[in-house]
């Protein structure tokens, strides 16, 4: 999970990472209100979960409230490389000297996690990396050890820091290892960290995600979503704990286990280009040991979606038995029925495996029009995308 620029900083505040506090508003009345509370020269920062947002006009100065009102009217709604602002952060204004730039990562390629830094900050890294690599230090990091002491001595001597801000540097990247570890973070990252006139070193800007397989250590990163920029069928199925992710084609996929999903998503894909592209809709897994209410939920949301003319339910019954993939069906369309939502999409279902021959029969005996058997995968996505199709 992505954190906002705002959320990022509240964590480096909590773990002691020296860094500039702030306002985050959705109307112009309210930056200009944050504005005269924080006093002097402020900056207007777009908050959206990608980088570039000074080129594209997404950060301003503002000498007093009504021109942080102005800034603000100008970047609120302003789309930052496909992100719409929400809502902006109004932060005291600082003095920089110079920028610089750390980060701590996980580095999957190697498994392990990785520091970098350079004295080359306030640009895009990945640009830096490619046009002058030298620039940029990479200091892998023992996951036993992680960031002590000397470990972020060795990575300030290998970005050259000056000695004037060395020792401050070493500190912020040993309280940002406690950011990493403590919060259980796949990427900290500064950019820029600065030095202001008076030599303080300062987090004016950052970059958090978190792994959310952690959440159940973290109560708190519910919080951290923001129901605004995500899927609100994302929430639903969050909230019923279903491994859903939305997409953007027209055909729904529910399967059990993750790598049937993402073969079904392949073959879905493939047999749906010889009827105008169709493409998945969403990625649904019910799990191994799914109950009918579980296939129930899973076909609600996938129903509800507008985007979806059709839907795909390919299951391989092992521990999730196929007669209760097919009760769950049935108990899906009743209950969107008793809600008073008509149900007009086709489902195409393959069941194989465990109980298969039942589930079949459940769904047969049931005398649904909408429920469409078919024997194998490669025809049953086939069958689906002509349905999508025609549905479009």
């Amino acid at each position: 999970m992505d954190l906002y620029e705002f959320q990022a900083k509240e964590l480096f505040a909590r773990h002691g990472v020296p860094t500039t506090s702030g306002i985050v508003v959705r109307t112009p009345a309210h930056a200009k209100a944050a504005a005269e509370e924080l006093g002097g020269t402020v900056v207007v920062k777009a908050q959206v979960k990608t980088g570039g947002r000074g080129k594209a006009g997404g950060v301003k100065l503002a000498a007093g409230p009504n021109e942080a009102h102005d800034r603000a009217a100008d970047i609120l709604g302003l789309d930052i490389k496909g992100h719409t602002v929400h809502q902006v952060l109004v932060t005291p204004a600082s003095d920089i000297e110079e920028e610089y730039y750390v980060s701590i990562l996980l580095d999957r390629s190697h498994r392990t996690f990785l520091a970098m830094a350079s004295k080359e900050g306030g640009v895009e890294i990945e640009q830096l990396a490619v046009e002058r690599p030298e620039a940029l230090a990479r200091v892998s990091v023992d996951a036993l050890v992680g960031v002590d002491r000397a470990k972020a001595q060795e990575i300030v001597d290998a970005a050259g820091f000056d000695a004037s801000v060395r020792d401050q540097v070493i500190e912020v990247l040993e309280r940002l290892w406690d950011v990493f570890v403590n919060e259980d973070a796949t990427l900290v990252e500064v950019n820029p960290l600065v030095k202001t006139p008076d030599g303080q070193i300062l987090a004016l800007d950052g970059k958090v995600s978190l792994d959310e397989n952690a959440s159940f250590r973290h109560p708190d990163f519910d919080s951290l979503v923001d129901s605004v920029e995500t899927d609100p069928l994302e929430v639903r199925a969050k909230e019923r704990d279903l491994n859903y992710v939305k997409l953007s084609g027209s055909v729904g996929i529910i399967g059990n286990g993750a790598g049937l999903v993402m073969s079904t998503l392949d073959v879905v894909a493939y047999a749906g280009e010889e009827f105008g592209g169709q493409r998945p809709a969403n990625f649904l897994d019910i799990g191994g040991g799914a109950s009918a209410q579980v296939m129930a939920d899973g076909l609600e949301i996938i129903l509800s979606d507008a985007e979806v003319k059709a839907v795909f339910v390919n299951v391989f019954g092992g521990i999730t038995a196929c007669d209760a993939v097919a009760n769950g069906i049935i108990q899906a369309l009743d209950l969107l029925a008793a809600k008073g939502e008509a149900v007009s999409k086709p489902l195409v279902v393959r069941l194989d495996g465990n109980n298969a021959d039942l589930g079949r029969s459940i769904l047969r005996e049931s005398g649904n029009p909408l429920v469409e058997l078919v024997d194998t995968m490669d025809e049953a996505a086939r069958r689906v995308a002509e349905l999508a199709a025609q549905g479009a």
